[in-house]
């Protein structure tokens, strides 16, 4: 391992589990310092730090409602204090709700949150971030694969119109931030094993069927392709949606 990221510090949110975990476990091996954000699971935010410690780094889990607006400001200025100038910052938090068009039993209330959390509180880090943050640094965004290119199955509208606009932001952030060499990017996962899109789960057959590769990748996976956007070899790489997704869209 090179420790390419030695020395940086890096904040990651909806850190605990998944993608997340293994997005802070990476960027750890690296050599980064990683804030990184939990809703509830406690113990499992605990057990990471531990995973991280024991690589030679170091890890502070932050308790934060995704939700909240003041939460996540909260979040970031925390991150800030306990390690220093930010270098890279990783959204990676997020939260599934399905729901047919026009079903009268929808529920508006879960829609909202999703809103919440997969849209506004990734423009709140960023804009909260980007102060804080050490030129030539790097944001990360994790969309969804449905969010430009196809959708696989019914249901899912306001779920990848929520990772859809976190794509637009993200250019446009690029442009924003590209005079202090600050990189903004979009990784846009397909079928994933993670407990929101488990590798026996009701759709699991079908996304199989339709990727090219005829599997579900993993976080790791994911989590080396942030390592790579964050790192010194992606410095000409900005405004750019990076799909991994096994060939789900080709």
């Amino acid at each position: 391992m090179t420790r390419s990221l030695l020395g940086k510090v890096a904040l990651v949110t909806g850190g605990s589990r998944g993608i997340g975990a293994a997005i802070v476990r990476r960027l750890a091996r690296e050599g980064a310092e990683v804030a990184f954000s939990y809703a509830s699971s406690e113990a499992a935010a605990a057990a990471l730090a531990a995973d991280v410690e024991a690589m030679r780094s170091r890890a502070i889990p932050i308790k934060a409602d995704q939700a909240d607006t003041a939460a996540v400001q909260a979040l970031v200025r925390r991150a800030q204090e306990a390690l220093g100038p930010l270098d890279i910052v990783v959204n990676s938090a997020g939260v599934f709700v399905t729901g047919l068009i026009g079903d009268p039993a929808l529920d508006l209330a879960a829609l909202d949150h999703q809103l919440d959390v997969n849209l506004k509180a990734v423009a709140t880090v960023v804009r909260t971030a980007v102060p804080m943050m050490n030129d030539g640094g790097s944001i990360v965004s994790i969309g969804t694969t449905g969010a430009m290119h196809h959708t696989p199955f019914a249901g899912i509208a306001d779920y990848v119109a929520t990772k859809a606009a976190v794509a637009a932001y993200t250019r446009s952030w690029a442009r924003d931030l590209g005079p202090r060499n600050i990189r903004a990017n979009v990784i846009q996962p397909g079928p994933i094993d993670t407990g929101m899109a488990p590798v026996e789960g009701p759709v699991a057959d079908l996304l199989r069927s339709r990727s090219a590769l005829g599997r579900y990748g993993t976080p790791e996976d994911v989590a080396a392709a942030v390592a790579f956007l964050v790192g010194p070899e992606a410095a000409y790489i900005t405004g750019a949606t990076l799909a991994i997704d096994g060939g789900l869209a080709a």
